[in-house]
C-alpha cells in the first residue's frame, strides 16, 4: 500500500497543507512561481508550512535527485523483466493528436491510457507516459520497472526539464497543461522505480506500441 503523503503549499491560490495530490495540484497548477513540497507526516508538513518556504523550498532534494538519475539508465541485460510496465506513444503527424499507454509488460494488459491530445510531439506523449506510470506506481508504493523506447523522454525525467521546439499557443494549451503538471510531480516526489530503455533490435517492438509504423 502507498504511504500517505501530505503537501505544503506556500505559494499558490489558497497556501495551506493538503492532504491530496489532487488538492495540492489545484492550489498549483498554472500558477506563477509555485512552491510547494510533499512529506510523510502530517506533523511534518504543518511544521513545514509554519517554518516557511525558505527552510524547505528546493533544500533536502539532492540525494533524492540523485537516487532518481541512477535509476534511469540504458537496459543492462539482455533478460527482460517482466515484473514491469511497458509505455508508449501513438501519434497522427509530428506535431499532431497524441496518445499514450502503459501496459503489463507480461500479459500486454493495458493499465492505464490518456488521449488523444489534440496536438502534441512524439517525444512529449513519451515523457509524459513515463511519469503517469511513476506517479500511477508511486499511488500503489511499487517498484515495478518501467521500460520506454525513447532516449529523449528518460533525460527529459531525469533533468525534470523538457527541450522541444512545439510552441505554446492556443493548440497546444492542452499538452503543455499535462507537461506543466507532470513536472510538478517530478519536482516533488521520489521514487525506487528503475526507468529502463527497451531494447528493441533484441527484443522487437515495446509491449505498448500502436503499431502505427
Amino acid at each position: 500500500m502507498a504511504k500517505k503523503k501530505y503537501y505544503v503549499v506556500w505559494a499558490g491560490r489558497k497556501p495551506g497543507v493538503y492532504s491530496s495530490w489532487t488538492d495540492c495540484q489545484a492550489q498549483t497548477n498554472n500558477f506563477k512561481q509555485a512552491k510547494f513540497k510533499a512529506f510523510e507526516s502530517h506533523e511534518q508538513a504543518e511544521k513545514a508550512y509554519r517554518d516557511g518556504w525558505e527552510s524547505h523550498w528546493g533544500k533536502g532534494n539532492s540525494k533524492k535527485t540523485g537516487d532518481n538519475q541512477s535509476r534511469i539508465a540504458e537496459a543492462g541485460t539482455s533478460e527482460i523483466d517482466y515484473n514491469s510496465i511497458s509505455v508508449d506513444v501513438g501519434t497522427r503527424g509530428n506535431p499532431g493528436p497524441v496518445e499514450y499507454q502503459g501496459v503489463d509488460t507480461k500479459t500486454g494488459e493495458v493499465i492505464f491510457s490518456y488521449g488523444p491530445i489534440s496536438k502534441g510531439t512524439n517525444n512529449l506523449g513519451e515523457f509524459l507516459a513515463i511519469v503517469h506510470a511513476l506517479a500511477y506506481l508511486n499511488e500503489l508504493g511499487s517498484n515495478k520497472v518501467i521500460y520506454t523506447d525513447s532516449r529523449n523522454a528518460m533525460k527529459w525525467v531525469r533533468e525534470k526539464k523538457v527541450s522541444t521546439t512545439l510552441k505554446k499557443d492556443g493548440t497546444t494549451a492542452e499538452i503543455w497543461e499535462l507537461i506543466d503538471r507532470a513536472l510538478h510531480w517530478l519536482h516533488t516526489h521520489s521514487y525506487d522505480n528503475k526507468i529502463l530503455k527497451w531494447d528493441t533490435k533484441k527484443w522487437g517492438e515495446i509491449k505498448a506500441d500502436y503499431g502505427r509504423k
